[in-house]
């Protein structure tokens, strides 16, 4: 008998940052302190391919407020290493039950929710070990692993490939992983926007959207967000310093396809 395909969203979460503490818990809505991860995990819920959600949460007595956040929402978490963050992804697909794990960073407010469904069927209908999203702004995109991959690349992986760069390996290594990646239509293609919370400037323009675009959350649409920013260009201008164009997978995957 097949066994059912069951999809758990793994959310790594940690409290330090150099640059901006406690990302993912820094409020959305001010007034309502209405939080990054608040954001995720409601989305999250409102999608059917999602079987269940564990928080990844890293040992340290700053974590222990993720925990509050789990309670709160009523899913499950684990406590892991702060630094093999791959691990924690898999301690999370593991207490899920999961055939497969779904990863984004808690700090990205704004996911490319439209590309769930047809990356979630082309993972399952094509056997893929990894299926991912590219080519948009900085924060929009997601990632889809089989546990087994996740599982593999750790086994492989050294320091680095386990940390929080826990897409190193199977990038490094793509002839050793079926990899696909969905793309936006044309007008979602901007690499050249960014919507990750990594800075304080990160966190004004994404409050920024939230604000003009909260009716229509949990899953704002990618296209109201570009056009949000595209009429409001001195937002994205204060974070030029900080943009990279460069595609996470895109380059990586075809070099497997051709062979150079």
């Amino acid at each position: 008998m097949t066994q059912k395909r069951r999809l758990v969203a793994a959310l790594a979460c940690r409290a330090r940052g150099s640059r901006l503490y406690g990302k993912p818990l820094q409020p959305l809505d001010i007034k309502t302190e209405y939080n990054i991860l608040d954001f995720i995990i409601d989305g999250l819920k409102a999608r059917e391919e999602i079987d269940e959600i564990v928080l990844g949460i890293a040992e340290g007595t700053e974590n222990l407020v993720f925990k509050d956040v789990a309670q709160r929402h009523g899913i499950k978490h684990i406590i892991g290493s702060e630094k093999d963050v791959l691990m924690r992804l898999i301690q999370c697909g593991r207490a899920g039950n999961a055939t497969d794990v779904f990863r984004i960073t808690t700090e990205c407010p704004f996911l490319a929710w439209e590309l769930l469904a047809p990356a979630w069927q082309a993972h399952v209908n094509k056997g893929n070990d990894i299926t991912v999203t590219d080519y948009m702004a900085e924060g929009m995109n997601f990632e889809i692993y089989t546990q087994e991959s996740l599982e593999r690349s750790h086994a492989k992986g050294g320091d680095y490939e386990r940390s929080e760069f826990c897409s190193a390996y199977p990038r490094r290594h793509p002839d050793e992983f079926k990899i696909e990646i969905i793309a936006p239509e044309k007008h979602g293609q901007r690499l050249d926007l960014r919507l990750t919370v990594d800075y304080p400037e990160d966190l004004v323009v994404c409050r920024r959207v939230y604000e003009a675009l909260k009716s229509k959350a949990p899953h704002i649409p990618i296209h109201d967000i570009i056009a949000f920013l595209d009429a409001n260009p001195h937002l994205n201008e204060t974070l030029k310093p900080f943009i990279d164009q460069t595609p996470i997978w895109a380059s990586v995957v075809e070099t497997k396809k051709t062979g150079t």
